[in-house]
């Protein structure tokens, strides 16, 4: 949860309009936000990360630092290594092989 003393809320609306086009230069919508906070985002780890927000009044709110610290933890890190279990196409390989192998020794 963040300190309302320290960041400014801002509306959802407003919170849609600073997330970067997506998909053919459609922006961001609210319904999209408010799902962030509602259900969360699955992360390259897996874990599901929610955006924090704060309802007051009966509408919801959020902070531009509380939408920086949500992308960041949907950002995997490039420069450390990879995640544990990480499937490289060789590692794909050696399990395709050795499944096909499994189901051959049970006749299938």
């Amino acid at each position: 949860m963040f300190d309302l003393t320290t960041e400014a809320l801002i509306p959802l609306a407003a919170a849609a309009r600073l997330v970067p086009p997506g998909r053919n230069g459609k922006r961001c919508h609210l319904s999209t936000i408010l799902r962030w906070i509602m259900t969360g985002a699955k992360a390259p780890d897996g874990t599901v990360v929610r955006l924090e927000g704060l309802r007051i009044g009966g509408r919801w709110t959020t902070s531009r630092q509380a939408l920086q610290r949500f992308a960041e933890r949907l950002t995997r890190r490039l420069d450390g290594p990879a995640p544990a279990g990480a499937h490289t196409p060789a590692r794909r390989g050696r399990a395709a092989e050795r499944a096909g192998a499994e189901l051959e020794n049970m006749g299938i």
